[in-house]
């Protein structure tokens, strides 16, 4: 068992040293995956594992190894759990955090009530804890009172630190050897044992053994290493806890990037711009790098900075009573987490009116491409709540614009769409006042034809105006600003000498902007096509392929367009 996991260690490098992906939290449950196959029947037995950081080992253990050993098996075998790869072993599809206790605790009850007789095992940690859903498992699962095991892999991080009271009990059990009489997992109506060695797989062989087929809820709360077994992952956790491609040999990237980066830009101005507004409060949910704040940034921002813990419901309500204490708070997150509290935004925040301000990152059809991380469906979702106002810039110097109009004003709880992708520099001056809600700009006036192209997809927007110029068409070209709500004027205006007007957004058609600007036109003469991308479970995508299919080339556009028109002659 040693030699499989020395030999599980080389292939979970070798697949993120090609491939990208969790490096860290892998690397340090190696050995208890060894000894959770070994001492329970799986499939039998059903283990489910927690926003999948560290599902690789057992990946590897159930018929999935060529995915790691062989760069050219690497692209079918999903970063995370998949029921799609293997449905005897990964009983869910499971992305995002602090999910494990809550299915299993389905499992169990499932189980129970049909008589089964098997083992449920849920494995949680790097931060997931934190997450509200993993308490409303736990306090399930206690109340069910039958056999379930909850496996807490505790390596003393999250993605980066560990934030929250709960992890102060986790410290104490670690320092007392589990013997503290302080403990959270009792007190919740667990049975309760500690492994100190949770690297040691005879060790953890006998603790799992001493839990298997107990006939009530257990917590094993096991300490390991993040990172363990690569000098590079152990050193610095935080930014080995997921990897671009890099050299084992020393971990340096196999290609650097030096192309500017949007999120890491607005971190840069964030950081200056709390400086000089002891008002302004930045918050994240456990991804602080996201936007580019180390460690270093996050000491010096000292009570203007709040690490919520993989929380995000926790982090919008924050948000919403510091802005209504007169703080000026800022909330940023990947589109894909903003999903886990949209009750928040609608009642903590939009109902209260408090002005708070959300930076919604890596919204593009470009980006993460495994289906639990799609980001791309944020402006159906954020769009259509009232009282939730949601922009989208265009160029680095328009997101700067909108984000101090933002943090300044205390009027409007305030969404902004961060650009994704190559980064774009305004050529003009830009507004620095958007007080006047729903206001869309104009950037070319033409006739027949309207280009109305939303944040990211505005170039695409130009470059498909150039295209129907080779064609004589001489085309308006809109940059709306707002998602939210529509010019009414500017529609009206456009009325008057334009047959077609498109929609373009690098986001999902149905529910999205275009839709809107479709049903005003709707009871008049006016022409209306909308390009996005239709509604379906997308899942490591190939985005050229992805652009062909819904007719999002600039030339397919171009193309839909001519063809309308001659329709129309």
């Amino acid at each position: 068992m040693q030699e499989v996991a020395k030999e599980i260690r080389q292939g979970i490098l070798n697949r993120v040293s090609n491939h990208s992906g969790h490096v860290g939290p892998n690397l340090g449950f190696v050995e208890a995956t060894i000894a959770l196959h070994y001492v329970f029947n799986a499939p039998e037995d059903k283990i489910v594992f927690d926003v999948s950081h560290q599902s690789y080992p057992h990946k590897m253990l159930t018929g999935r190894a060529d995915g790691f050993l062989h760069v050219e098996d690497m692209n079918a075998i999903s970063g995370y759990s998949s029921p799609r790869e293997n449905a005897e072993y990964d009983n869910f599809e499971i992305g995002h955090t602090s999910t494990s206790i809550a299915l299993a605790s389905g499992l169990q009850r499932g189980r129970d009530i049909l008589g089964g007789k098997e083992n449920v095992i849920a494995v949680i940690g790097d931060g997931s804890l934190s997450g509200g859903e993993a308490f409303e498992g736990f306090d399930t699962a206690a109340e069910n009172g039958t056999n379930i095991i909850i496996v807490v892999n505790d390596n003393e991080m999250s993605i980066a630190e560990n934030h929250g009271g709960l992890y102060r009990n986790l410290k104490l059990l670690r320092e007392t050897k589990g013997k503290a009489e302080c403990n959270y997992f009792r007190a919740m109506g667990f049975d309760y044992h500690y492994v100190e060695e949770g690297n040691d797989i005879e060790t953890l062989i006998a603790a799992f053994r001493g839990v298997k087929d107990v006939d009530h809820p257990v917590v094993v709360h096991i300490h390991t290493e993040k990172g363990r077994g690569y000098a590079p992952a152990v050193a610095n956790k935080e930014a080995w806890h997921w990897h671009m491609p890099f050299n084992i040999a020393d971990g340096s990237l196999r290609q650097e990037d030096n192309s500017e980066d949007m999120d890491t830009m607005l971190g840069d101005w964030l950081f200056e711009k709390m400086q000089k507004d002891p008002k302004l409060l930045l918050i994240t949910a456990g991804t602080p790098a996201s936007f580019g704040f180390t460690k270093e940034r996050r000491e010096a921002a000292g009570k203007q900075f709040v690490d919520t813990g993989i929380a995000e419901e926790e982090a919008v309500a924050l948000a919403s009573g510091a802005a209504k204490r007169g703080a000026h708070p800022v909330f940023s997150d990947y589109a894909t987490f903003f999903q886990r509290t949209y009750d928040q935004l609608a009642q903590d925040l939009a109902v209260n009116g408090n002005p708070a301000v959300f930076n919604i990152l890596g919204s593009t059809i470009y980006g993460m491409n495994d289906f639990t991380h799609i980001c791309f469906f944020d402006i159906p979702m954020i769009s259509h709540i009232p009282n939730l106002h949601y922009l989208a810039p265009t160029t680095y110097e328009e997101l700067i614009a909108m984000e101090d109009w933002a943090i300044r004003q205390e009027k409007y709880a305030v969404a902004i769409r961060v650009p994704e992708g190559p980064v774009y520099h305004a050529t003009e001056a830009v507004e620095t006042d958007y007080s006047d809600i729903n206001r869309f700009k104009v950037a070319h006036r033409g006739k027949d034809v309207a280009i109305i192209a939303a944040g990211n997809f505005f170039q695409k927007g130009e470059q498909v105006r150039k295209l129907l110029a080779d064609k004589g068409i001489d085309a308006t070209l809109v940059n709306p600003r707002w998602l939210s709500g529509i010019d009414e004027p500017l529609l009206e205006e456009l009325k008057q000498d334009h047959k077609l007007v498109i929609t373009l957004e690098d986001g999902s058609l149905d529910g999205g902007f275009g839709e809107r600007i479709s049903r005003y036109y709707g009871p008049t003469d006016m022409r209306v096509l909308n390009f996005g991308v239709r509604k379906s479970l997308y899942d490591r995508y190939d985005v050229e392929e992805l652009l062909k299919v819904n007719h999002l080339t600039n030339e397919q556009i171009a193309s839909d367009v001519m063809a309308v028109l001659s329709s129309l002659r």
